[in-house]
């Protein structure tokens, strides 16, 4: 019978497992979460366990992220499915901290952020949102002292956004962007899909279904402005998003323009999702590419927050991955 994972609350707590975690010069992985746990946290843990000797999964919800308006205190909470699930995939180490924990009092430093955090992707419509993040991923980083931590990359602006933090602090993480986990019908997986009324779960796949067919087309050198009047109208004959528009997958400026085609070149589509994406799929990947970013505005998939969501689709220069028709 397998050990079950060790489950620390307390710093204290946290260093001793750490330095026993340490011994013989092991690897550690650090998975964050904000539990509610579904198939794409354990794909996470799962690549975790591949690429290192020890494998922490964190579990906060951090409040830190939401604007007072917003679901924090809706946010689905699953303690025992999730420790139960963790359990079943063999983790070393949970680390569940409560609020005081991550926010003693006089609590007063908050790491703010620039470039991919400015995209005017989420951003835009949750100002907060990614100063809250990085401000928790780096406490994280420095609690956990892990050597690699996953991501998925349906959230693409936070892997971005954390991807920068780590590599301008010198946090001696590596940041690896994990591929998105979707139902059959194209949709990502999301603890926030129990939000979704049954009209907004039956619109939802469009936008992956789009951004497919708009990756399609440009790998066979379509007019940039006639794929994204294509994509346009498939999403908006959903009944639920109106705005495409195209964004790097580098630096999440909003590149090329379209006169610009022939000289950038599409001979490959890569999918990856920005943040609160839920349409996107990696297919691939490449040094020079830009980003699809699809913002929803007509329905709330999500009450209490943000009336915005955000998909990305990049483009780059191999060939197209089978993966992606999938």
């Amino acid at each position: 019978m397998s050990r079950p994972p060790m489950i620390v609350r307390t710093l204290p707590s946290l260093r001793r497992a750490l330095d026993n975690l340490r011994v013989r010069k092991a690897t550690i992985a650090l998975v964050p979460t904000m539990g509610a746990l579904h198939d794409g946290h354990v794909s996470l843990v799962r690549q975790a366990q591949r690429r290192a000797t020890r494998v922490i999964v964190s579990i906060f919800v951090n409040p830190a992220q939401f604007a007072p308006h917003e679901d924090f205190g809706a946010y689905p909470r699953t303690w025992k499915a999730d420790a139960a699930r963790l359990a079943a995939e063999k983790v070393d180490l949970i680390w569940n901290p409560d609020v005081k924990t991550m926010y003693p009092d006089g609590f007063a430093t908050r790491i703010l952020t620039a470039g991919p955090a400015t995209a005017g992707l989420e951003d835009r419509f949750r100002p907060q949102f990614f100063g809250g993040v990085a401000t928790v991923v780096g406490k994280l980083f420095a609690q956990c002292r892990p050597d690699i931590a996953l991501f998925g990359e349906k959230d693409f602006q936070q892997l971005k956004v954390v991807t920068r933090m780590a590599r301008d602090l010198d946090l001696g993480v590596k940041v690896i962007g994990a591929q998105t986990v979707r139902e059959r019908d194209g949709l990502a997986l999301s603890s926030r899909n129990v939000y979704l009324s049954p009209e907004q779960r039956q619109a939802a796949p469009a936008l992956h279904r789009a951004m497919k067919e708009a990756a399609k087309r440009l790998r066979a050198g379509d007019d940039i402005s006639d794929v994204m009047a294509g994509g346009a109208k498939l999403i908006t004959d959903a009944e639920s998003w109106n705005n495409l528009k195209l964004f790097r997958q580098d630096t999440l400026f909003q590149e090329p323009r379209h006169h610009e085609r022939s000289r950038m070149g599409w001979p490959r589509a890569e999918l990856h999702s920005s943040p609160r994406s839920r349409n996107s799929r990696r297919s691939g990947r490449g040094d020079t590419a830009i980003t699809l970013g699809c913002m929803t505005s007509r329905h709330r998939p999500i009450p209490s927050r943000s009336r915005n969501g955000s998909i990305a689709m990049s483009l780059s220069r191999a060939a197209i991955s089978p993966r992606m028709t999938q």
